[in-house]
This record gives structure tokens, sequence and C-alpha cells, in this order.
């Protein structure tokens, strides 16, 4: 059954990457697919890898054992993934549909205007941010940029190449840029949800997407969701357990669970590890005598690994901004989500660039910007 299973994947990966291939050169043959040239390549697995699928446990394969073979099928086993992993995480509150958007100050940047609001983020929580609205007749693809603080992400702190919200503005997004709920990613405030943090992080995200999606200069059908590094980490998870995001971007968070990255650190109380009951003596990687707590423990003991998230994603899109906790080997856990969509019948809905360091550079920015025009401005998911 192993071997039938890991022959069915390899088969739809092979056929992913023969249709890719066709794909590229059509596009790049035309020129008004600029966005395209640029982000295209990153869709295809490198040669090293491809058909390679790691000792993780296979998507396509229900609890039971059974395989999934048709889209109805993966139907069935997404909804149980899904309530696999919010057994493990614990439920979200109820997501808030209208969530209050208050307007407390604008003023004028370059070619859009820039707001300072206050977002319901849950019952009885706000957070601060900055809406960036492009000049122009609207509705605007739009993107959620996640953040410790979102100063950051609109260019107004020390980090110029983490302003996603501002260069995405100035290509013609909304953007919607919010901190860590609570303002403290060491604590976050989850205004008692009885989830694990990082899944409540998502659940704001699933709040922020009304905020958005209920303003009259965002099309609702084309808003994504980006954030790097702890932001990359929120934004992997909004975009897996909210499948409204039709763009997901994560910029080197650690897609997989590594224990011999300290910065992959899935294993903190502040993300998955919480434990009301049993507190770890430090942060750091797990050890004997500092050992896993909470969800994340009960995911090792079990075989669970975040490529089952990758594949609550298809079809939509997702790109991994890869750096230093992101290099091209994690195309073994990302493999698994174009076999999934290969069996949806979908190409080109999984890429990953790469770049040595952990900060974004000139080139990762580009290419990440690249991928939101293609996908929500250039008609990209229709294809």
């Amino acid at each position: 059954m192993k071997l039938a299973c890991r022959c069915l994947v390899r088969g739809f990966l092979a056929a992913t990457l023969s249709l890719a291939g066709s794909v590229f050169v059509t596009f790049a043959a035309d020129d008004t697919k600029s966005a395209w040239r640029e982000i295209g390549p990153f869709f295809q697995t490198p040669v090293e890898f491809t058909n390679q699928l790691g000792a993780y446990r296979s998507p396509l394969r229900f609890d039971d054992g059974k395989l999934v073979t048709n889209a109805a099928d993966w139907s069935r086993r997404r909804e149980e993934i899904l309530k696999t992993w919010t057994d493990l995480m614990g439920p979200w509150p109820p997501v808030i549909e209208k969530p209050k958007v208050e307007f407390l100050s604008q003023s004028r940047r370059e070619d859009f205007t820039q707001h300072r609001v206050r977002v319901q983020i849950a019952a009885g929580q706000t957070g601060e941010g900055w809406l960036l609205v492009p000049d122009g007749k609207g509705p605007f693809p739009a993107v959620l940029v996640v953040f410790y603080e979102p100063e950051t992400s609109v260019g107004l702190g020390k980090e110029p190449l983490r302003a996603f919200g501002l260069q995405l503005a100035r290509r013609g997004f909304v953007t919607l840029n919010l901190g860590t709920p609570g303002g403290n990613a060491w604590k976050p405030d989850t205004g008692g949800a009885q989830c694990q943090p990082l899944s409540f992080h998502a659940y704001v995200a699933a709040n922020c997407w009304h905020a958005l999606a209920n303003l009259p200069q965002v099309d609702r059908a084309r808003i994504g969701v980006v954030g790097h590094s702890y932001g990359g980490k929120w934004a992997m998870f909004a975009g897996a357990l909210w499948d409204k995001f039709v763009c997901v971007v994560a910029s080197d968070p650690g897609i997989v669970f590594d224990e011999t990255r300290p910065n992959v650190n899935y294993w903190e109380p502040w993300y998955l590890g919480f434990d009301p009951n049993r507190k770890r003596p430090k942060a750091g990687v797990p050890t004997t005598e500092n050992p896993r707590t909470g969800a994340y423990q009960r995911m090792i003991e079990t075989g669970r690994d975040l490529h089952e998230l990758h594949a609550l994603i298809a079809p939509r899109t997702f790109l991994v901004s890869g750096g230093a906790e992101d290099p091209p080997s994690r195309w073994l856990a990302l493999n698994h989500a174009v076999a999934v969509n290969a069996l949806l019948g979908h190409t080109n809905r999984v890429a990953m660039t790469n770049r040595r360091t952990h900060a974004p550079t000139e080139e990762s920015n580009r290419q990440l910007c690249a991928f939101f025009e293609h996908f929500l401005k250039q008609g990209g998911l229709s294809q």
C-alpha cells in the first residue's frame, strides 16, 4: 500500500512538471506577462528534488490508510485533516463577519492614502494598524500584511525591505497592516480563546479578511495574506485555516517542524506549545530537560507536520519566499502540495524562491510582489 501511494503521488508530480514546462514557454513569449516572467520559474521543483517526497506522511492518504484518488475523495480528506488540526489546536471562537473598522486619521503618501485604523480582531478586542488605499477607481485587490507591529510593514520602521504593505500599495493593492494581538508576540492576547496562540493568529486574520472584504475599495474575490518570519508563520496558518485567502505568501517562517533550527520554533508556548498545566522551563530547542509541551508535543508524537497545512491551501496559490530557515530542500514537503494540486487538475499553484539570508532582499521582494501581481491583478487565478 505504501508503495502504491508513493507511486501515485509521484505520478501526479511528474504530470504537474510536464504541464508546467509548456505553460512557462507560453507565458515567456508573451510580453504582457512581466509578472509571470519574474515568478513563473519558481513553480518548478528543482531537478534534485523532483518526485522526492521525503519521510512526510502523504496527505493523499486517509487516516484509515485508504488512498485519495479523485477530487471528491480530497474534499473528504481535506475535512479530515482540518478536523485533526482543529482538535489538536483547539476550536476558534465564532468568526466576526462584520468587524468594526474605525478610521482614526489619514494622510497622503505618494499615490495612495494612508489611514490609521482600529480594527475589531476578536470579540472585545481591537488592534490598530495602517490601511493603504491606492488612488484611482476600485475595487482593488487587497493583501493582509502581518508582522510584530504594523509600522515596519508600511515603511515607517527601521527595516525597509520588510515593508511589504508599502511595496504592494505602490503597485495598486489595498493593504491592511496589523501587528501582534495585544502587542507582545511572546505573550499574545488571545482573549480567552480555547486554541493555541498561532491558531488564534489565524482566527484574527479571518476576521481581518472580513474587514477588508467589507470595504467598498476592495474586491473580496482577490484578497491575499503575507508575512515575514513570525508573520510568515501567521500568514501560512491563516491561509491554511481560512480558505477565503486566495493567495498565501510565507517569508522564511520555517514551513515544516525542524528541531535542528532554533528559529523554526513552533514548540514555544506563544505558537503551538501552550499548555496551561505544564510550562517549559525555558525557551529553546526541546531537550530531555526542556521537553515539548502542548499541541506541538501531540503533533510530534502522532507524526504530524506542516506539509498537511500546505495541502489545505490547495488549490489556492502558495509562495514560500525562502531564506535561511527555508532552503531548497523544503521542496520535499512542498511536493506533497504539488501532488494535491495535480490531483485537482491544477499546475503552478506552489512556488518557492530562495535567498541565503533570513531577511528579505530586493530580489525576493520583487518576486513576492510579482506573485501577487500575477495572481491577483493579471488573471493568473483563472488559468
